[in-house]
């Protein structure tokens, strides 16, 4: 047998992810420990999943106790983490009903049917969604993204399905007409660089909604669940989604997504229409439910206020390195630095300096910290970040 984790998982499993070379052994808080000792600032969190960092004290005792309990039995009865969890949710988001599933590419795809049963009501088939979102890679969802690597091949997609340029008045007031069911986005958009939308955008797409009656589906996956400060990103516009998809860090670490909407369109679901076996998990649940107590006991303040620092600390590196860092982007704990070469070579320098973030979009830095994050930890990162980027300049790397 193969000594390392690497070598053994080269010969067993598929290899669709490109890995970092770390072999982890455990994580505490917003650092990563490999196998040979060495220690890694996380500034990723599991891609946004772990909200309260790695193996916060609350989450494992709730964990634990329920796994006293039970682990699981199915959606045929009714089960206190669920209800409990579904009650913080309505209560903090302003919404009237909730669907659990395992993860945020699933519940994007129950926000696909439910569109379409509101629209098969309505006599309205044309679903919009735009270039640089990303909804997950099930295949309803890749009908609705533009990405060439992820749906090459895969053909063909779903029908009445356009992709359109993100941020373009033009482009949505054109595509829009009396057949349009629903508009999905991201609001903020990771995959696609950190990149917002732009408020007369949303002014010009709340405008057309009222005009011709069709759903808005936010895509909360990533900046939900007080990523950037707010319980979704999207509480920023002041609208009010029909149907909002969650997932990511609301289970603080285990697998757990939502369909958040109205009482109107969770009535289309008739029982037995849509469901998942193990949707709504009592163990994932139960940490949901510290997940959303600690965000209002102060872990979301934290987010606005050390990601103002985090931002602060981005724009000093890119007036250090005006040459290589041309913009920054995102606010929270979802921030990203517009590069001049491509940002995998910084995230391989990164990794040198013990530090673990991301790259995006070709030339953008993702950084993803846990809402948890410290002064302390944002020092270590800009330390980490200028150091990366005096050894690549050094090197000799491309200013674009």
């Amino acid at each position: 047998m193969k000594d390392s984790l690497i070598e053994r998982e080269h010969e067993v499993m598929f290899q669709n992810y490109r890995r970092l070379p770390i072999e982890i052994e455990r994580a505490i808080g917003a650092e990563i420990f490999d196998t040979s000792g060495k220690r890694y600032l996380d500034f990723l969190s599991g891609i946004a999943v772990n909200a309260l960092g790695h193996s916060h004290p609350r989450i494992i005792k709730a964990i634990q106790q329920q796994a006293g309990q039970y682990l699981h039995v199915s959606n045929f009865f009714y089960q206190e983490p669920q209800i409990r969890l579904s009650e913080l949710i309505k209560e903090k988001s302003g919404m009237d009903r909730v669907y659990f599933s395992n993860s945020g590419a699933e519940s994007f795809e129950g926000a696909i049917k439910l569109a379409r049963l509101w629209g098969n009501e309505h006599g309205k088939h044309h679903m919009i969604a735009f270039e640089g979102g990303f909804h997950g890679r099930t295949y309803g969802a890749l009908s609705l993204m533009n990405k060439p690597l992820y749906k090459d091949g895969m053909g063909p997609f779903l029908p009445n399905m356009s992709v359109i340029p993100f941020n373009d008045v033009e482009a949505l007031t054109q595509s829009v007409n009396q057949d349009t069911c629903a508009v999905a986005l991201e609001f903020l958009q990771g995959e696609g660089g950190i990149t917002h939308a732009e408020p007369a955008f949303i002014t010009a797409l709340m405008n057309l909604k009222e005009q011709f009656n069709f759903l808005l589906i936010a895509d909360e996956v990533q900046s939900g669940v007080g990523r950037t400060g707010s319980l979704f990103f999207f509480d920023k516009y002041l609208i009010k989604p029909d149907i909002i998809v969650m997932a990511k860090g609301i289970g603080g670490g285990l697998p757990l997504g939502a369909i958040v909407t109205t009482n109107d369109l969770a009535k289309l679901v008739d029982k037995g229409r849509h469901g998942t076996t193990y949707g709504g998990n009592s163990l994932a649940c139960a940490a949901g439910i510290v997940v959303m107590e600690e965000l209002y006991a102060g872990v979301m303040a934290n987010a606005r206020e050390m990601g103002c620092y985090l931002k602060d600390t981005l724009h000093a590196v890119k007036d250090e390195f005006p040459d290589l860092v041309k913009e920054i982007r995102g606010c929270g704990c979802m921030q990203g630095a517009v590069l001049s070469f491509e940002s995998a070579i910084l995230v391989e320098e990164l990794l040198k300096n013990g530090i673990i973030a991301n790259s995006t979009a070709v030339k953008v830095l993702r950084v993803l910290p846990p809402l948890t994050l410290s002064k302390t930890d944002v020092d270590e990162f800009g330390s980490g970040l200028r150091q990366s980027l005096q050894t690549l300049m050094a090197g000799g790397v491309s200013k674009g």
